[in-house]
């Protein structure tokens, strides 16, 4: 089954930090740029980051910038969003998404795999 999984998500204090994976399952993601997306409650789905192919060229919303760090290990078929300094404005649930592409597409392009999404609570 070709898939993307998502985990790490969980209950943090505001400051906390957490990992987040997204793993393949069925396919490479080496052929995949893949994108972080997260919808808080009530609200719209945003991209929050992104990165390409090879790992050389990545991309952040503004309000994550400084906060949260995406990577990849195309070895073990992973990405990862490592979110840092969180706050109860990042509460939502995130989703990973690839796109067979070398680079992001500013959040916009044509997915060809969806996550489930991991959610993630950021309280005191």
């Amino acid at each position: 089954q070709l898939q993307l999984v998502e985990s790490g998500g969980g209950l943090v204090q505001p400051g906390g930090s957490l990992r987040l994976s997204c793993a393949a399952s069925g396919f490479t993601l080496d052929y995949y740029s893949i994108a972080w997306f997260r919808q808080p409650p009530g609200k719209d789905r945003e991209g929050v980051s992104c990165i390409g192919r090879k790992g050389d060229t990545t991309d952040y919303a503004e309000s994550v910038k400084g906060r949260f760090t995406i990577s990849r290990d195309n070895a073990k078929n992973t990405v990862y969003l490592q979110l840092n300094s969180l706050t109860p404005e990042d509460t939502a649930v995130y989703s990973c998404a690839a796109e067979k592409n070398y680079y992001c597409s500013g959040f916009k392009g044509e997915y060809d795999y969806w996550g489930q999404g991991t959610q993630v609570t950021v309280s005191s």
